[in-house]
């Protein structure tokens, strides 16, 4: 047995770590390869479109053992719909009031797994200061080590859907449905 495995050994023994904790791997969330946009009912006639510019986060993911965490926050003040009027309107105090609620978080400890590729997290969306259980339904993950960074960049594409009024955001009910379709698209670089 080489030294290193010989000590990895000893200090697992030593300190009641298991092997499999010390095979989860953290990763970074890359803030200019991820974003979460969002689909919203416009007076039944058109779909407003958004998404958040300003993303951080580590996950950690032991595919060996199907276990993971998600710790993700995302910077309310940098909403973008493409059309100023409307992201200034969207940051004020009867919407996403940024000023009283800057950050919007995601927690989750739970994966569901099909193999060793995670398919759905079972996580906690906070939204003006409201928490609330949300799952997110993994369409698409792949991990590769890239190129430039020669390190390992896990990415995925991620959906789920809630009411927004549950959160307490309830501008322009019941003119405007209270359905929001989320979007994610997200890499993560290996630490």
């Amino acid at each position: 047995m080489k030294f290193s495995h010989l000590l990895l050994a000893l200090l697992a023994g030593l300190t009641g770590v298991t092997s499999t904790a010390l095979a989860a791997d953290t990763y970074t969330i890359d803030p200019g390869h991820t974003y979460p946009s969002f689909e919203a009912d416009h007076m039944g006639v058109s779909f407003w479109r958004g998404k958040f510019d300003k993303t951080t986060g580590t996950v950690t993911l032991d595919r060996a053992a199907k276990t993971g965490t998600l710790d993700i926050a995302i910077d309310a003040s940098s909403i973008d719909f493409g059309h100023q009027k409307m992201n200034e309107h969207a940051k004020g105090k009867d919407m996403f009031n940024v000023e009283k609620y800057p950050t919007i978080t995601y927690k989750a400890k739970s994966f569901k797994f099909d193999g060793d590729k995670p398919i759905a997290v079972d996580g906690e969306l906070t939204l003006l200061g409201v928490t609330k259980p949300v799952m997110l339904t993994i369409n698409k993950f792949k991990c590769i080590e890239h190129p430039m960074l020669k390190r390992e960049v896990c990415g995925g594409d991620a959906s789920a859907e809630f009411k927004r009024t549950d959160f307490g955001l309830s501008y322009g009910t019941p003119r405007f449905a209270p359905e929001v379709k989320l979007q994610i698209q997200v890499e993560a670089i290996k630490n």
